[in-house]
Protein backbone atom coordinates (compact mmCIF):
# COMPACT_ATOMS: atom_id res chain seq x y z
CA UNK A 1 0.00 0.00 0.00
CA UNK A 2 0.81 3.63 -0.88
CA UNK A 3 2.25 5.62 2.47
CA UNK A 4 -0.49 8.29 1.86
CA UNK A 5 -2.99 6.10 1.96
CA UNK A 6 -2.04 3.45 5.18
CA UNK A 7 -4.40 4.10 7.84
CA UNK A 8 -2.56 2.19 10.66
CA UNK A 9 -2.89 3.06 13.79
CA UNK A 10 -6.35 5.23 13.30
CA UNK A 11 -9.52 4.82 14.88
CA UNK A 12 -12.87 5.51 12.94
CA UNK A 13 -15.92 5.57 13.32
CA UNK A 14 -18.77 5.11 10.55
CA UNK A 15 -22.66 5.56 11.45
CA UNK A 16 -25.23 2.94 9.66
CA UNK A 17 -21.95 -0.06 9.30
CA UNK A 18 -23.82 -3.13 9.89
CA UNK A 19 -24.85 -2.80 6.44
CA UNK A 20 -24.83 -1.45 2.92
CA UNK A 21 -22.61 1.24 1.93
CA UNK A 22 -21.62 2.10 5.56
CA UNK A 23 -20.67 -1.47 6.03
CA UNK A 24 -18.18 -1.51 2.33
CA UNK A 25 -16.47 1.74 3.41
CA UNK A 26 -15.75 0.23 7.14
CA UNK A 27 -14.10 -2.89 5.27
CA UNK A 28 -12.57 -0.78 2.91
CA UNK A 29 -11.13 1.43 6.00
CA UNK A 30 -9.89 -1.64 7.66
CA UNK A 31 -8.35 -2.92 4.79
CA UNK A 32 -6.02 0.38 4.43
CA UNK A 33 -5.27 -0.53 8.25
CA UNK A 34 -7.94 1.92 10.42
CA UNK A 35 -9.17 0.44 13.54
CA UNK A 36 -13.23 0.61 12.82
CA UNK A 37 -16.01 1.72 15.27
CA UNK A 38 -18.94 -0.47 14.12
CA UNK A 39 -22.26 1.42 14.00
CA UNK A 40 -26.24 0.83 14.25
CA UNK A 41 -28.83 0.05 16.43
CA UNK A 42 -29.20 -3.89 16.05
CA UNK A 43 -26.71 -5.13 18.40
CA UNK A 44 -26.48 -8.67 17.04
CA UNK A 45 -26.11 -7.79 14.12
CA UNK A 46 -23.03 -5.55 15.02
CA UNK A 47 -21.52 -7.79 16.58
CA UNK A 48 -21.88 -10.37 13.81
CA UNK A 49 -20.48 -8.02 11.18
CA UNK A 50 -17.38 -6.79 13.91
CA UNK A 51 -15.99 -10.38 14.39
CA UNK A 52 -15.30 -10.44 10.58
CA UNK A 53 -13.22 -7.14 10.82
CA UNK A 54 -9.58 -7.21 12.55
CA UNK A 55 -10.03 -5.30 15.97
CA UNK A 56 -13.19 -3.84 14.91
CA UNK A 57 -15.49 -2.65 18.01
CA UNK A 58 -19.58 -2.58 18.05
CA UNK A 59 -20.86 0.34 19.24
CA UNK A 60 -24.84 0.47 19.05
CA UNK A 61 -26.95 3.65 19.39
CA UNK A 62 -29.37 6.12 17.80
CA UNK A 63 -27.73 9.27 16.09
CA UNK A 64 -31.05 11.12 16.75
CA UNK A 65 -30.95 10.83 19.99
CA UNK A 66 -28.56 13.43 21.54
CA UNK A 67 -28.09 11.95 24.80
CA UNK A 68 -27.41 8.95 23.66
CA UNK A 69 -24.40 10.43 20.62
CA UNK A 70 -23.33 12.26 23.88
CA UNK A 71 -23.27 9.16 25.85
CA UNK A 72 -21.10 7.22 22.65
CA UNK A 73 -18.86 9.82 22.11
CA UNK A 74 -17.94 10.24 26.20
CA UNK A 75 -17.41 5.77 25.92
CA UNK A 76 -14.61 6.72 23.03
CA UNK A 77 -13.29 9.58 24.36
CA UNK A 78 -12.92 6.99 28.05
CA UNK A 79 -11.75 4.03 26.06
CA UNK A 80 -9.55 5.43 23.45
CA UNK A 81 -9.00 9.22 24.20
CA UNK A 82 -9.41 10.15 20.52
CA UNK A 83 -11.19 9.92 17.26
CA UNK A 84 -9.11 10.46 13.84
CA UNK A 85 -11.99 9.68 11.45
CA UNK A 86 -15.79 10.05 11.39
CA UNK A 87 -17.90 9.17 8.49
CA UNK A 88 -21.63 9.86 8.74
CA UNK A 89 -23.29 7.12 6.97
CA UNK A 90 -26.65 6.39 8.85
CA UNK A 91 -29.81 8.08 7.53
CA UNK A 92 -33.40 7.26 6.09
CA UNK A 93 -34.41 7.85 2.42
CA UNK A 94 -38.83 7.81 2.80
CA UNK A 95 -40.46 7.97 -0.06
CA UNK A 96 -44.00 9.31 -0.86
CA UNK A 97 -46.09 12.17 -2.74
CA UNK A 98 -45.14 15.60 -1.36
CA UNK A 99 -49.13 16.09 -0.43
CA UNK A 100 -49.19 13.33 1.69
CA UNK A 101 -45.87 14.64 3.44
CA UNK A 102 -46.88 15.01 7.04
CA UNK A 103 -44.79 17.76 9.19
CA UNK A 104 -43.88 14.65 11.04
CA UNK A 105 -42.44 12.92 8.40
CA UNK A 106 -40.76 15.98 7.28
CA UNK A 107 -38.76 16.46 10.26
CA UNK A 108 -37.78 13.12 10.87
CA UNK A 109 -35.89 13.17 7.53
CA UNK A 110 -34.21 16.07 8.33
CA UNK A 111 -33.17 15.04 12.20
CA UNK A 112 -32.06 11.77 10.53
CA UNK A 113 -30.22 13.04 7.38
CA UNK A 114 -28.80 17.02 8.74
CA UNK A 115 -29.00 17.45 12.45
CA UNK A 116 -27.87 13.88 13.51
CA UNK A 117 -24.85 14.78 10.47
CA UNK A 118 -24.02 17.96 12.45
CA UNK A 119 -24.53 16.84 15.98
CA UNK A 120 -21.96 13.79 15.15
CA UNK A 121 -19.35 15.83 13.68
CA UNK A 122 -19.34 18.58 16.49
CA UNK A 123 -18.83 16.12 18.88
CA UNK A 124 -16.34 14.01 16.59
CA UNK A 125 -14.11 17.57 16.41
CA UNK A 126 -14.38 17.79 20.12
CA UNK A 127 -11.94 15.36 20.11
CA UNK A 128 -10.21 16.29 17.52
CA UNK A 129 -9.14 19.96 17.57
CA UNK A 130 -6.61 18.73 20.62
CA UNK A 131 -4.90 16.80 18.75
CA UNK A 132 -4.95 19.20 15.49
CA UNK A 133 -5.75 16.32 13.71
CA UNK A 134 -9.07 14.61 11.95
CA UNK A 135 -10.88 13.76 9.25
CA UNK A 136 -14.91 14.44 9.02
CA UNK A 137 -16.13 12.62 5.60
CA UNK A 138 -19.93 12.94 5.22
CA UNK A 139 -21.95 10.70 3.21
CA UNK A 140 -24.07 12.73 0.91
CA UNK A 141 -26.31 12.04 -2.21
CA UNK A 142 -26.29 12.80 -5.98
CA UNK A 143 -29.84 13.88 -4.60
CA UNK A 144 -28.09 16.93 -2.59
CA UNK A 145 -27.17 17.85 -6.66
CA UNK A 146 -30.06 17.41 -8.54
CA UNK A 147 -33.55 16.79 -7.55
CA UNK A 148 -36.26 14.03 -7.82
CA UNK A 149 -39.51 13.70 -6.97
CA UNK A 150 -41.50 11.70 -4.04
CA UNK A 151 -38.17 12.57 -1.26
CA UNK A 152 -38.31 16.21 -0.74
CA UNK A 153 -36.90 16.07 2.74
CA UNK A 154 -34.40 14.11 1.93
CA UNK A 155 -33.04 16.29 -0.99
CA UNK A 156 -33.44 19.35 1.06
CA UNK A 157 -31.54 17.93 3.79
CA UNK A 158 -28.46 16.64 1.56
CA UNK A 159 -28.04 19.81 0.01
CA UNK A 160 -28.30 21.46 3.34
CA UNK A 161 -25.47 18.75 4.06
CA UNK A 162 -23.35 20.02 1.51
CA UNK A 163 -23.34 23.89 3.21
CA UNK A 164 -22.56 22.40 6.42
CA UNK A 165 -19.09 20.83 4.67
CA UNK A 166 -18.19 23.98 3.80
CA UNK A 167 -18.91 25.57 6.71
CA UNK A 168 -16.92 23.11 9.01
CA UNK A 169 -14.23 23.10 6.57
CA UNK A 170 -13.36 26.74 6.78
CA UNK A 171 -13.41 26.49 10.73
CA UNK A 172 -11.68 23.33 11.25
CA UNK A 173 -9.60 23.72 8.64
CA UNK A 174 -7.02 26.29 11.35
CA UNK A 175 -7.23 23.06 13.60
CA UNK A 176 -5.58 20.38 10.93
CA UNK A 177 -9.14 18.73 10.62
CA UNK A 178 -10.56 18.19 6.93
CA UNK A 179 -14.41 17.80 6.27
CA UNK A 180 -15.69 16.52 3.04
CA UNK A 181 -18.63 14.87 1.80
CA UNK A 182 -19.07 11.57 -0.62
CA UNK A 183 -22.32 11.82 -3.31
CA UNK A 184 -23.31 8.24 -4.30
CA UNK A 185 -25.11 7.82 -7.21
CA UNK A 186 -27.29 4.55 -7.35
CA UNK A 187 -26.05 1.40 -5.27
CA UNK A 188 -28.01 -1.32 -4.02
CA UNK A 189 -29.01 -1.41 -0.51
CA UNK A 190 -31.84 -1.51 1.77
CA UNK A 191 -33.10 1.67 0.95
CA UNK A 192 -32.97 1.42 -2.83
CA UNK A 193 -33.64 -2.59 -2.67
CA UNK A 194 -37.28 -1.62 -4.71
CA UNK A 195 -35.57 0.72 -7.20
CA UNK A 196 -33.16 -1.80 -7.98
CA UNK A 197 -35.46 -4.86 -8.31
CA UNK A 198 -37.53 -2.49 -11.17
CA UNK A 199 -36.52 -3.39 -14.58
CA UNK A 200 -37.93 0.04 -15.64
CA UNK A 201 -36.01 1.66 -13.83
CA UNK A 202 -32.65 -0.06 -13.97
CA UNK A 203 -33.67 0.56 -18.06
CA UNK A 204 -33.48 3.90 -17.15
CA UNK A 205 -30.01 4.01 -14.75
CA UNK A 206 -28.35 1.83 -18.26
CA UNK A 207 -29.62 4.60 -20.48
CA UNK A 208 -28.80 7.87 -17.99
CA UNK A 209 -25.59 6.82 -16.67
CA UNK A 210 -22.38 6.64 -18.89
CA UNK A 211 -21.41 3.55 -17.41
CA UNK A 212 -24.60 1.84 -17.50
CA UNK A 213 -25.05 0.42 -14.27
CA UNK A 214 -25.29 0.63 -10.81
CA UNK A 215 -22.70 1.04 -8.53
CA UNK A 216 -21.03 -1.67 -6.40
CA UNK A 217 -20.63 -0.80 -2.40
CA UNK A 218 -17.20 -1.93 -2.62
CA UNK A 219 -16.42 0.87 -5.08
CA UNK A 220 -17.22 3.25 -2.85
CA UNK A 221 -14.55 2.36 -0.40
CA UNK A 222 -11.52 3.90 -2.25
CA UNK A 223 -13.03 7.12 -2.11
CA UNK A 224 -13.71 6.63 1.37
CA UNK A 225 -9.55 5.63 2.15
CA UNK A 226 -8.52 8.56 0.19
CA UNK A 227 -10.59 10.99 2.33
CA UNK A 228 -10.05 9.29 4.76
CA UNK A 229 -5.91 8.92 4.52
CA UNK A 230 -3.00 11.58 4.49
CA UNK A 231 -3.65 11.54 0.09
CA UNK A 232 -6.31 13.98 0.80
CA UNK A 233 -4.38 16.37 3.31
CA UNK A 234 -5.40 19.95 0.85
CA UNK A 235 -8.73 18.83 -0.05
CA UNK A 236 -11.57 19.96 2.27
CA UNK A 237 -15.19 21.53 2.12
CA UNK A 238 -15.45 19.18 -1.25
CA UNK A 239 -18.50 17.14 -2.62
CA UNK A 240 -16.95 14.13 -3.99
CA UNK A 241 -19.30 12.77 -6.49
CA UNK A 242 -18.93 8.74 -7.33
CA UNK A 243 -22.29 8.17 -9.50
CA UNK A 244 -20.75 6.49 -12.80
CA UNK A 245 -21.21 9.79 -14.34
CA UNK A 246 -24.65 9.98 -13.84
CA UNK A 247 -24.82 13.51 -13.28
CA UNK A 248 -21.86 14.90 -15.92
CA UNK A 249 -24.23 14.10 -18.62
CA UNK A 250 -27.69 15.10 -19.96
Amino acid sequence: MLPMFDLTGRLALVTGSSRGLGLAIARGLAAAGAQVILHGRDEARLRDQAAGLPDAIALAFDVTDAAAVRAAFARIAAEHGRLDILVNNAGVIPRGPLLETTDEDWQAVIDSNLTAYFRLAREAARLMVPRRSGRIIMVSSIMGLLGRASIPGYSTAKSGLHGLVRSMAAELAAHGITVNALAPGYFPTDATGALHQDPAFNAWIAGRAPMGRWGDPPELAGPAVFLASDASSYMTGQVLVVDGGLTAAL
